[in-house]
């Protein structure tokens, strides 16, 4: 007895020529709805991240590749009265600031920025390389309150400065020449 309803009818088997069609279809539509845009995000210029920062000693950037290197000159002064723990903290002071966040945000071309203190002859002091992505929106914001009391309160009490160093060898690539810092 043969079944009545189609629902019962034998099927045929799938040919090869039909499996392909339907690969090549199916490959065509995704194509066509996933065009995918390339969007080139430009590296700024040197002058441009330079604006990002003001400190009195002067501010110069240059670009290497898609990271950015901002020097700050540091007074001997100011360099013999902090000590190491002022002389590790001046790179952090500077990364961890609200020009820093605004660099990355604004040039997504940028992949970090790096701080170095320099001493008047040249020599880098203290740096450290801040990566794109490594800080979330939570941890920026805790990030510019550890280095803004640091800043206010770090002369009075040093242990703020301190949490800043922390907190930056933490989260950075950071390097301390040990000619002016005794115990890098």
């Amino acid at each position: 007895m043969k079944p009545s309803s189609p629902r019962f009818a034998r099927r045929q088997p799938v040919g090869l020529r039909s499996i392909v069609l339907l690969l090549v279809s199916a490959s065509a539509l995704l194509l066509l709805g996933c065009e995918r845009e390339d969007v080139e995000h430009p590296v700024p210029a040197a002058s441009t991240i330079a604006e990002y920062y003001v400190w009195e000693g002067g501010v110069s950037a240059q670009i290497s590749g898609n990271v950015a290197q901002v020097s700050v000159t540091v007074e001997p002064d100011q360099y013999r009265r902090g000590g190491d723990l002022w002389a590790k903290a001046f790179p952090y002071l500077f990364l961890f600031s609200p020009g820093t966040r605004d660099a990355l945000s604004d040039h997504p071309g940028l992949g970090g920025v790096r701080i170095v203190a320099r001493h008047p002859n040249g020599d880098a002091i203290s740096q450290a390389l801040l990566s794109r992505g490594t800080l979330t929106p939570v941890t920026w914001n805790r990030a510019l309150r550890i280095a803004r009391d640091a800043r206010q309160e770090g002369t009075e009490r040093p242990g703020r400065v301190q949490d800043l160093v922390r907190w930056g060898e933490d989260h950075t690539d950071f390097e301390y020449n040990p000619s002016y810092i005794r115990n890098p």
